[in-house]
């Protein structure tokens, strides 16, 4: 598994760094061995690892290759410490279970989601209602962007989202820092998104992010999907 890891894994950073075709920050986790002196497929989980970490010891192998730790215990627990540092989640495994290549339920990946409320500071018009929001955070006196919602929500919803964004349509951004986005139909930041998402990009921008709700903070009223 190839990451950049600058203290926690970042997979817009990854993706940066492939797109840009630069290699210094990345390095590779290895967790597992299949063949070594024969087919180690039928061992369980732990002892392939074990002879891993052998290999890699044995061969003074180092950066940028590292052995991927592991910890065991009580899974439910693990997720919710990494959900509370704001891990994108955890890959589970039995600790006895041989090598299968199919998807199966001895190997488990579980994606921590997070959510916050976000101004909606514009959006883009479709022919029934929008096709996304533009969401913006406050911090201090600036109005920062933190990127698109384009999914979470029915047609109906659509429309109705739409409506109400028509009553606080505005002449200009109220961004600190203007965008260029011509399709964009700005508001005031009256009302507010309530998003899921699984992470903050190095851009400072929301990473699969999806609607779950608008608020009127001027007359409480929720509007949900």
């Amino acid at each position: 598994m190839v990451v950049v890891h600058e203290g926690r894994t970042n997979f817009s950073e990854l993706q940066a760094e492939l797109a840009a075709g630069r290699q210094d920050r990345l390095v590779y986790y290895a967790f597992d061995l299949l063949w070594r002196d024969g087919d180690l497929r039928k061992l369980p989980q732990f002892e392939r690892k074990q002879a891993l970490l052998g290999l890699l010891g044995e061969n003074d192998i180092n950066l940028p290759v590292l052995f991927s730790e592991h910890l065991v215990g009580d899974g439910q627990k693990m997720f919710e410490h990494a959900a509370k540092l704001n891990w994108e989640g955890i890959i589970s495994k039995r600790a006895d279970a041989p090598y299968r290549s199919e998807r199966n339920e001895n190997w488990l990946k579980i994606k921590s989601v997070q959510k916050a409320k976000f101004p909606v500071v514009g959006f883009v018009k479709d022919p029934s209602g929008i096709a996304a929001l533009y969401l913006g955070k406050q911090e201090g006196k600036d109005l920062v962007y933190m990127g698109k919602v384009g999914t979470g929500w029915s047609r109906t919803v659509s429309s109705q989202i739409r409506k109400q964004l028509d009553t606080v349509v505005s002449p200009k951004s109220k961004l600190t820092r203007p965008l260029r986005k011509p399709k964009a139909t700005w508001v005031e930041p009256k009302f507010y998104a309530d998003v899921e998402y699984r992470d903050i990009t190095s851009e400072g921008l929301l990473r699969a992010s999806s609607f779950k709700g608008l608020i009127n903070v001027i007359r409480p009223a929720i509007l949900t999907p």
